[in-house]
């Protein structure tokens, strides 16, 4: 089985070249300098144990990349990027789109349900996996020797072969994998998570404590409303804190600090675009289907997208801008 990474950034270049360190065939499709970066010298790997690089068969898209029966694909861009990725897929595979399976491992609980309107064989992926690309050509995880916990099923439930061989290649490559037959209910408890990406892309890593922590837990309180009101169940969290007691203390390869997740990356970029309409959105979706007020995850989600149009650097605001808004 060839695993075709769409969307080599932090995620798809982690799994893709861990994957390819474990003896996978691999093949990316990136775009951009990146993409450049990745035909001229390869996917530069950095962990705490080290750096490697890996030639691997990079594409600027899946036709060029020839994909049919025998690959798998991981889903790896950002959700705002999702429907525009599926449906190059499905115009390149034609009448084999039921032949290749679709793992989406990425943020939010959107994307599995966009896949299955194109894809039959479609999987959710729960990602917890600390890494950066913010260079083009080179991805750096911060954990080791555990580099991430994953975890894969059929969407909307259920486990099957596939999720198995997945699970158990991804544990060979050295991430905490597993197969799960209820893989959204742990997606929906990431997002919970997710809500801080926002607040660490206005106002800079380490939210610590006062307005911004204040602003965080008021936006999980919403979530948690909405989650009861749709009658969403999220994985167990106690449990799920102490599996994540397996990836340690965090240490950014070269020994600095680690800037922020990939909200925070979005905008260290620059790309102009930014996933939050995805993570603080899905609630605000939810609480609009239901009739229950969420400011605070509306009030993120425009700051983010605001700040993200707008060009601006992590960091922009200060805690007291953002709760003056509110």
């Amino acid at each position: 089985m060839r695993y075709v990474v769409f969307g080599a950034g932090a995620i798809g270049g982690s799994l893709g070249g861990k994957l390819a360190a474990a003896g996978k065939e691999v093949a990316l499709i990136a775009r951009g300098a990146h993409l450049e970066a990745l035909r001229g010298g390869g996917l530069e790997l950095a962990d705490p144990a080290g750096s490697e690089r890996y030639e691997l068969p990079a594409f600027s898209s899946p036709a060029e990349a020839g994909l049919g029966e025998g690959d798998l694909v991981v889903l790896a861009v950002k959700s705002q990027q999702t429907r525009e990725a599926l449906e190059s897929l499905a115009l390149a595979l034609g009448p084999l789109v039921d032949q290749v399976p679709v793992v989406c491992a990425q943020n939010g609980v959107a994307n599995e349900m966009m896949a299955l309107r194109l894809f039959p064989d479609v999987y959710g992926m729960r990602v917890v996996v600390v890494a950066s690309h913010l260079e083009p050509g080179l991805v750096e995880l911060a954990t080791s020797p555990v580099f991430g916990l994953l975890d894969v099923g059929r969407a909307p439930r259920g486990s099957d072969a596939t999720a198995e061989r997945v699970a158990a290649d991804l544990t060979e490559a050295g991430f905490d994998a597993r197969a799960s037959e209820e893989v959204m209910s742990l997606k929906y408890l990431k997002l919970l998570g997710n809500l801080a990406n926002a607040l660490e892309a206005a106002c800079g890593p380490g939210l610590g404590e006062g307005p911004v922590q204040r602003l965080l837990e008021r936006a999980r309180a919403e979530a948690l409303e909405v989650y009861r009101a749709a009658g969403i169940v999220p994985a167990d969290e106690e449990a799920d804190k102490e599996r994540r007691r397996r990836l340690g203390p965090l240490r950014p390869p070269g020994g600095g600090p680690r800037g922020g997740g990939s909200s925070w990356q979005s905008l260290a970029r620059r790309t102009g675009e930014i996933e939050t309409d995805y993570l603080n959105g899905e609630i605000v979706l939810l609480g609009r289907v239901h009739s229950i007020a969420t400011p605070v995850n509306s009030l993120l989600q425009q700051v983010a997208r605001e700040l993200a149009a707008g060009r601006r650097p992590p960091g922009s605001l200060s805690p007291a801008e953002l709760s003056a808004r509110l």
